[in-house]
């Protein structure tokens, strides 16, 4: 809890990952403090240059593609036997199939999106 008639009192920790380009090279500045009861504290972190291409595939919540990819999904599901399986091996085998169907089920629905460091969006 802060008390406000000693701004001596505050501690404040600020956690690190060790493999920061920044780590322990950090500037107390105890003058600039003004009102508060903080120390400001400043660090540099390293942002490399390298190109950070992603893509990825992805469905707009609520919409009508990820009303189509649940229908797709349950029509498919509902198909295949499962009713009969006895042995690891069936068990093994339905599950590829529902792996499958997700997978073909979600490459038809989902929109691909390629993003680079030159992109406006993230």
């Amino acid at each position: 809890m802060d008390n406000t008639w000693d701004s001596n009192s505050v501690i404040d920790l600020v956690f690190l990952p060790p493999d920061n380009r920044g780590f322990g090279q950090y500037i107390l500045h105890p003058d600039i403090r003004k009102s508060s009861d903080h120390v400001l504290l400043t660090i540099e972190v390293g942002i490399t240059e390298t190109n950070t291409d992603l893509s990825f595939r992805f469905i707009s919540k609520d919409s009508e593609k990820e009303e189509k990819f649940l229908a797709a999904l349950i029509s498919s599901f509902s198909n295949i036997n499962s009713l009969t399986i006895t042995t690891k091996e069936e068990l093994e085998g339905v599950v590829q199939q529902m792996a499958n169907t997700f997978e073909r089920s979600w490459n038809n629905h989902t929109k691909l999106k390629h993003i680079t460091k030159y992109s406006k969006e993230w």
